[in-house]
């Protein structure tokens, strides 16, 4: 088979892994960065067009669409649709994982829990956000962000005024969301493929910092997922859309409230944490996909499988 990998950088850990599975499986992959890709429309059809080559007999498709990544991107992915060729997570879908706020209004649209978030854009809506969110503390979000970046602690009241000052000039539109105290420095990471769990992890931010990313320093210890856990992540990856999806939940007092729901999760701390080939699942599932759609002509029109609630390996 003959795949598409889209990649900004060919020596992150992600790519690397994906390029070994592809070569023990006897497939094909092409790597190509979305900015350097070019996008033809004709009454002939769409083309992508890779080193001003056009792209073709791609069976399937493998999106690596970063938050950090502009539009483009997404619009390569989009592109893809429109040529026919399969892609492990959707434009839309990515699109609605990148929001922030759009995540959250269809995962409390699908009766996923989520900390109690709120939108303010003036000085005259803090105080009633604070009393919503049950702050100070409080974390304030920007609608796009990952690995921590544009998360940001604010443990008073003053704090809070300042920091949305700051950003309100800048432009930024800002979440308040919960600071769930018995969740504080940790939370959980789940990956989800296909509709069910592949790995997951506890995360613990290191001494001083309270995100617990593993690209801030975060330690990562695998877990056993409780059945409440498992059916959460699936929902929430199904609700967003995503064949392949990183979800992010904190423990709360009342059970697990998703926080983030990655349409590119990276994988490196995960196959070091738990012991599970993530690249070889991701893989499975993109054959799945590529199966689907026999005639590379033909556009691909396909429904999430159902979720199998079944704990990794």
């Amino acid at each position: 088979m003959r795949f598409l990998l889209l990649s900004r950088q060919r020596w992150l850990y992600s790519t690397r892994r994906f390029r070994e599975v592809a070569r023990r499986r006897g497939h094909h992959l092409e790597i190509a960065d979305p900015l350097e890709c070019a996008l033809e429309l004709s009454t002939d059809g769409p083309r992508l067009l890779v080193q001003g080559q056009p792209l073709k007999d791609i069976d399937a498709a493998l999106p690596r669409i970063g938050a950090s990544l502009p539009g483009q991107g997404v619009a390569v992915v989009s592109h893809l649709e429109a040529m026919g060729v399969p892609v492990l997570n959707g434009s839309s879908a990515i699109r609605r994982a990148r929001d922030k706020l759009l995540a959250l209004q269809v995962l409390t649209m699908s009766g996923i829990h989520v900390p109690r978030t709120v939108l303010a854009r003036a000085a005259s809506q803090v105080d009633l956000a604070l009393e919503i969110v049950g702050g100070p503390p409080v974390v304030l979000k920007l609608l796009q962000g990952t690995q921590g970046v544009g998360v940001i602690l604010a443990e008073t009241r003053p704090a809070v005024s300042s920091t949305l000052d700051a950003l309100w000039a800048l432009g930024q539109d800002v979440l308040l969301q919960e600071y769930v105290v018995e969740s504080a420095g940790r939370d959980v990471r789940v990956l989800v493929v296909g509709g069910r769990i592949v790995a997951a992890m506890r995360r613990q931010a290191r001494n001083g910092e309270w995100r617990s990313n593993i690209h801030r320093g975060g330690a990562g210890t695998r877990i056993e997922l409780d059945p409440s856990y498992v059916a959460t992540a699936i929902g929430a990856a199904r609700a967003i859309g995503l064949d392949v999806a990183g979800v992010d939940l904190l423990e709360g007092r009342d059970g697990p409230r998703v926080i983030e729901v990655n349409a590119s999760p990276g994988f490196e701390g995960l196959e070091r944490v738990c012991g599970v080939d993530v690249a070889r699942a991701i893989f499975d599932q993109a054959e799945s996909i590529a199966a689907l759609n026999p005639d590379p002509e033909a556009p691909v029109y396909r429904t999430a499988p159902p979720a199998q609630e079944k704990e990794f390996r």
